[in-house]
């Protein structure tokens, strides 16, 4: 289901003498895009300074790479509820200086989106921004108490384009088997925050860091635990189950086999889980507290290989925005989660630059992957007859991350400071140019 309409940019525009990378169709070579009234109608070595329209705005490529936008299924907007961490305009602002074009909303705002007004309240936002485009989660139960279903179908109905409980783990076997069963009616997705939550009480990833440093440990059990538990349910009731921000080797493990058997199990992870592991809390650097918490260098590249072999179908930012009150704090009262939005693309790049996958194959786990799981129809591909949603990316111009000029309104990153080859230059949303890097502003 799309999103509310919005206004698309009218006229003719060419990209030329782009590198043009479409992981939905295979597509990587070079050549030019056109665009009219916002929509794609052509691309390939055929669109060039000499065939294109004589009334066409042509943008020179200079050899840059052009992709789909990036679509990221896992962000929390904060809006409604909790402006003075993100809005949808901050949200949107820090999408498009990213390259994403399209974001997931968790519901665990206040109020909860556990009913159609959530819905509608965050399509009218969206649009009156006009910025990436939002589509949202539905709760799996009302308040995201864990406690009594929501009305799944209506939701669905409503333009919900799958179901959790935000952060919280759907902890009780009797509500999540009832919701994966809802769910097949309309062949719903559920996703499942799989950390067991008795036993994921406590600071950072248990081990010698962990007692050197003096603070609890959260054993990689608690992940692989949920994820075998909500296996058998999802085995039971035929329903689709997907796991978000997987961190473990015992993970990729079970899920390879639960793939193996034909079961509608999916996952993904975040940049953080296999461009970081434990060494980054040694300081008791509260920014790189996350939730999961980060692991062990074993778990680090388990999680690499799971996404190489496919086992790990997409990567999510996990947006998390915190204030400096909630993260300026001893580590162990900190809250836990970090801002993604302008670090997905650079750091998913790594992957690339590392010799671990092909560019398009990188860029496929942030476009058509997650788009294709959410039932995105048009969203994460080049194919004519699809919305103009468009990057535009310089893969190895490199740069250091700085929180500080995020246009997001927080700046808990764990990647502070971290070197990085990959640069947005453009984003277009519909056509409509959204963001402009300087260096591609005429005089600048």
């Amino acid at each position: 289901m799309m999103p509310a309409i919005r206004a698309k940019a009218s006229g003719k525009t060419a990209f030329v003498n782009v590198r043009l990378l479409d992981p939905a169709t295979g597509l990587d070579q070079t050549g030019g895009l056109l665009i009219q009234d916002g929509v794609i109608i052509d691309l390939g070595p055929s669109v060039n300074r000499d065939t294109v329209p004589a009334d066409c705005r042509i943008i020179e490529g200079e050899g840059r790479c052009l992709a789909p936008g990036l679509v990221d299924m896992r962000v929390q907007l904060r809006e409604p509820g909790f402006e003075h961490q993100e809005t949808i305009e901050t949200a949107g602002k820090s999408a498009a200086t990213g390259g994403v074009t399209t974001m997931v909303a968790l519901p665990n705002t206040d109020p909860v989106i556990d009913d159609v007004a959530g819905v509608e309240f965050v399509a009218r936002r969206a649009r009156k921004v006009g910025l990436a485009k939002v589509f949202v989660y539905g709760a799996v139960s009302k308040g995201i108490e864990g406690r009594e279903i929501t009305e799944m179908g209506l939701l669905h109905q409503a333009g919900a384009v799958a179901f959790c409980d935000g952060v919280k783990t759907i902890a009780s076997p009797r509500l999540l088997r009832q919701a994966l069963s809802y769910a097949t009616f309309f062949d719903g997705m559920i996703v499942q925050h799989p950390e067991e939550p008795e036993l994921s009480r406590g600071d950072m990833n248990s081990g010698e860091l962990a007692t050197r440093l003096g603070l609890s440990g959260i054993s990689p059990l608690a992940e692989v635990i949920q994820i075998e538990r909500d296996i058998r349910l999802a085995e039971m009731t035929g329903g689709r189950l997907h796991f978000s921000h997987i961190s473990t080797a015992e993970s990729v493990s079970v899920i390879r086999k639960a793939k193996k058997r034909g079961l509608k199990i999916t996952c993904d992870t975040a940049p953080f889980y296999f461009a970081l592991n434990e060494n980054a809390v040694s300081d008791y650097r509260t920014f790189a507290k996350l939730a999961p918490p980060l692991r062990s260098e074993d778990d680090r590249q388990a999680i690499v290989m799971g996404l190489v072999d496919g086992t790990i179908d997409t990567i999510a930012s996990d947006h998390n925005p915190q204030d400096q009150d909630s993260k300026r704090l001893p580590f162990a009262q900190a809250a836990a989660g970090g801002v993604g939005l302008e670090t997905l693309l650079p750091v998913t790049l790594e992957l690339y630059h590392n010799g671990h996958m092909s560019l398009l194959e990188a860029i496929g786990k942030i476009t058509i992957a997650p788009a294709t799981l959410m039932k995105l129809t048009g969203h994460g591909t080049l194919k004519p007859g699809s919305s103009a949603d468009i990057v535009v990316f310089d893969p190895d111009r490199p740069s250091k991350i700085d929180p500080y000029k995020f246009q997001s309104k927080s700046k808990n990153s764990p990647f502070d400071g971290r070197l990085i080859q990959g640069m947005v230059l453009r984003t277009l949303i519909d056509g409509r140019e959204v963001f402009t890097h300087t260096s591609c502003i005429e005089g600048s």
